[in-house]
């Protein structure tokens, strides 16, 4: 299952980076699962990870090689990812192996051990296959290439339970130079990004100064992959990787980094979606609007209560019109003093709750036909303040039971 028709598009060329993939047989036999990521020197990169105690060995040296090679001037040169294996949970095991994976690819490419970033993804408490991992790395390597094809690959050799590659890009227009924007993510389950999500990596040939690449990633990621959920639990391994090559056009004024902060925006929106569609055992994609906020959190902590109620999930899936469900998670959210009389609840088109209670025109007949759609919206009007915010979800289905019941076997 998977919410629409989202196809991978056909990426330009990012100049300066380069991406290869092999099968490693880390994940299963005949199935892309190793992937590298080539960046040119001079090239900048920001990147933000997991807030889970837990956090995989992975993060742990991907933030301690990207801190080294900021405090040296300098950005990392390689990306290393591999799926099947979150090397979560694996103790100081766990962390040798990540640093030996990075230090195997930096002999074969002649760098520094930390200018190489390593992620992981899969099953959390078992060992890398370590074997299997360095010795895909040649592989991997011979077929770095910067075309559509090694996108869409990379896009495939990242995924787990997903079901389709997601990929996102747009072209924009610096006053007479154009730049480029591409990005993949992966993620279907372990779904409540609280920082970035699963893993995401999105590049640029826009030239931009270390502080402001890191700034831009922090908002677009706020409004993006910090926005969605599909079961309410933050990985160990999540990250989300932004990488300027600097071999385009300098993003400087005021009116070229507004340019290009829209356009980075709906690339890691239009990922974060993708991860939503994609969700495991999704068959809704959900749009919940929370308005009329005192605050922003206070908006996102609505739409989250919302989004992450089992009771309006399976309604979701079942297309139950069963706005009492609703109208129940908004009371129960963390709001001072609410004024339940003044909230108006939408499905749609549709008005189901005004002055405390069902809408005097709402008809089970009119809630039923919104909540069959495939993509239904829901907002939420707290009459308290002028904030909002929007949040994306999916409906809980026995399929999503059936995979995380069955992930290991």
């Amino acid at each position: 299952m998977a919410v629409g028709d989202a196809r991978f598009p056909e990426m330009p060329v990012i100049e300066g980076l380069r991406l290869g993939t092999t099968m490693a047989g880390i994940k299963k036999p005949g199935r892309r699962d190793l992937v590298v990521i080539e960046l040119p020197e001079g090239a900048r990169v920001a990147g933000t990870f997991t807030r889970n105690a837990f956090c995989a060995a992975p993060v742990v040296v991907a933030r301690e090689h990207l801190a080294a090679c900021v405090a040296r001037g300098e950005a990392p040169r390689y990306l290393v990812i591999n799926t099947g294996n979150a090397n979560a949970g694996t103790g100081e095991a766990g962390l040798r192996d990540a640093r030996a994976s990075c230090a195997e690819l930096a002999r074969l490419c002649g760098v520094g051990e930390d200018r190489v970033l390593p992620f992981s993804t899969g099953v959390i408490g078992e060992p890398l296959p370590m074997d299997r991992l360095l010795g895909g790395l040649p592989g991997a390597l011979e077929t770095l290439g910067d075309g559509a094809m090694a996108w869409r690959e990379a896009g495939e050799g990242i995924l787990t339970t997903d079901l389709r590659a997601k990929g996102a890009s747009v072209t924009l227009e610096l006053g007479d130079a154009t730049v480029t924007i591409n990005g993949i993510s992966k993620g279907s389950g372990m779904i409540r990004p609280d920082m970035a999500t699963m893993l995401a990596f999105v590049a640029t040939d826009a030239a931009i100064e270390q502080a402001l690449l890191e700034s831009l990633l922090r908002e677009t990621v706020d409004r993006s992959f910090n926005c969605i959920t599909v079961d309410s639990d933050t990985s160990t391994n999540d990250a989300c990787m932004l990488i300027s090559t600097g071999r385009g056009a300098a993003v400087v004024s005021e009116e070229q980094v507004a340019v290009f902060r829209n356009g980075l925006q709906r690339v890691m929106t239009e990922l974060a979606q993708a991860i939503i569609r994609d969700g495991e055992g999704a068959t809704k994609f959900v749009t919940l609007q929370v308005n009329s906020a005192t605050s922003r959190q206070e908006a996102l902590d609505v739409a989250f209560t919302v989004a992450h109620s089992p009771l309006v999930k399976t309604a979701l899936y079942a297309s139950d019109a069963n706005w009492g469900r609703i109208l129940a998670a908004v009371g129960r959210a963390p709001v001072e003093d609410f004024d339940v009389t003044r909230v108006t609840i939408d499905l749609g088109e549709v008005r189901v709750v005004e002055n405390g209670g069902r809408a005097a025109g709402y008809t089970e007949e009119a809630g039923s036909a919104v909540m069959a759609r495939e993509e239904i919206a829901i907002r939420i009007d707290l009459g308290r303040g002028e904030e909002a915010a929007t949040v994306w979800t999916s409906d809980l289905s026995h399929e999503y039971v059936t995979i995380n019941a069955d992930y290991r076997s």
